[in-house]
Parts: C-alpha cells; sequence; structure tokens
C-alpha cells in the first residue's frame, strides 16, 4: 500500500513536469510568432507568463523536496525524483530565454524588420520539436529517442551560424542596422541556448537508466 501511495505521487509528479513543458513549448513558439508579427501585446503576454512557469517549478522542487524526506526512496526512485527536480530547473531556464525573446520582440515592434524571419522561425520549430522528444523520451524512459536529441542539436547550431552570418554581413554592408541585427542575434542566441538545455534534459534520460551522466554534444 505504501508503496502503490509513493507510485502514485511519482506519476503527479511527472505529470506536474509534462504540464510545465507544455508551457514552456507554448512560451518559445508565442515569443517568436511575437517577433515575426511584431505583435507587441502578444509578446507582453509571454513575459508576464513566465512567473507562471516560475511557480510551478518551484511546486515540483517542493514536492520533489518532500518525497525525499518522507518516503527514503531507493536508489532507482531517486534517480527519477532527481532528473524530475534537474529537469524543472531547465524548463524553467528555457522559459526565460523565451522571455527574453519576447522582450527583445516587444524593442522590435513598430520597425520594419531586415528581412522577412526564415531561418529563426525554424530554429524555434527544430527546438520545440527537440523538446517534445526529449520530455516524452523521459515519460517513457526510452534512451534511443532521447540520444536522437544530441544530434537535432547540431540542426539548431548550423542554423545560427547561418543567422550569424547574414546578420553580420547586414551590419558590415549598413551600420544603420546594427542595433536590429544585434537583437535578432540574440533572439537566434537565445534558441540556440534552448536547444542546449534541452540536450540536458535528455541527457538525463540517459543517467536515470544508466546512473551516468553523458555528454550528447560531443
Amino acid at each position: 500500500m505504501v508503496r502503490q501511495i509513493f507510485e502514485e505521487q511519482i506519476r503527479e509528479l511527472l505529470e506536474d513536469l509534462l504540464e510545465m513543458g507544455d508551457m514552456v513549448t507554448g512560451a518559445i513558439q508565442r515569443s517568436v510568432d511575437a517577433l515575426a508579427k511584431q505583435d507587441e501585446g502578444m509578446a507582453r503576454k509571454v513575459i508576464e507568463f513566465d512567473d507562471e512557469i516560475n511557480a510551478i517549478q518551484q511546486e515540483i522542487d517542493e514536492k520533489c523536496l518532500v518525497l525525499i524526506a518522507t518516503q527514503q526512496p531507493m536508489a532507482s526512485d531517486l534517480r527519477i525524483i532527481l532528473a524530475v527536480s534537474v529537469i524543472a530547473g531547465e524548463l524553467e531556464r528555457i522559459g526565460d530565454y523565451a522571455e527574453g525573446i519576447a522582450r527583445l520582440a516587444v524593442k522590435l515592434s513598430g520597425r520594419p524588420l531586415l528581412k522577412p524571419l526564415i531561418d529563426i522561425p525554424r530554429m524555434a520549430d527544430e527546438s520545440r520539436r527537440m523538446l517534445s522528444i526529449a520530455l516524452e523520451a523521459f515519460a517513457r524512459q526510452d534512451v534511443e529517442a532521447a540520444r536522437t536529441v544530441g544530434q537535432a542539436d547540431d540542426n539548431v547550431d548550423a542554423l545560427y551560424d547561418q543567422v550569424y552570418r547574414e546578420l553580420l554581413v547586414f551590419m558590415m554592408e549598413d551600420p544603420r542596422t546594427i542595433t536590429q541585427a544585434t537583437y535578432l542575434l540574440w533572439v537566434a542566441h537565445n534558441l540556440e541556448r534552448i536547444a542546449d538545455r534541452t540536450t540536458n534534459i535528455a541527457e538525463r534520460v540517459v543517467f536515470i537508466d544508466s546512473g551516468e551522466i553523458v555528454d550528447l554534444n560531443r
């Protein structure tokens, strides 16, 4: 009976984590949409929404501490609980990056963009896809799926390099574009960091299976 209650608490913890993942994934999408559409109102909603993401991360951490203190979990269960806490922390940071993109969208609203956004939305789509795979892999304990996240990170890095080179050309050819190009470069940097944080989540799936921390970014 005690074990059954404990397993139910673990399931609730995982549900909270996946809910947080959905919140963060949505924030990434809306922040880049706000940038592309130059929708300041949408961007400000993303900024405000970050408080909700932070709140659920704190709730998850508290539940993890309570489980450790009251249930004295075995090694395998402890790895899961610690992984949930770490992943919640990664999701909170990803939410911060989405908020950062939204703040840049506010700065860029009301002025024409240098060019139609192509690679930045692609970076966002790939990052969100990676995050969905990583969280599903964690829920299912699918190590092979988790390892594909590290490979997908290369695609985001390649897109970032492309954005960087393109914006650098704009700045060299016309110094008047430097401010806007710099903001867009920060957006791309945030998306690249989102992909890196997502890879950290995938590494936790491998950790639960093997007890070893691996570097999927190598």
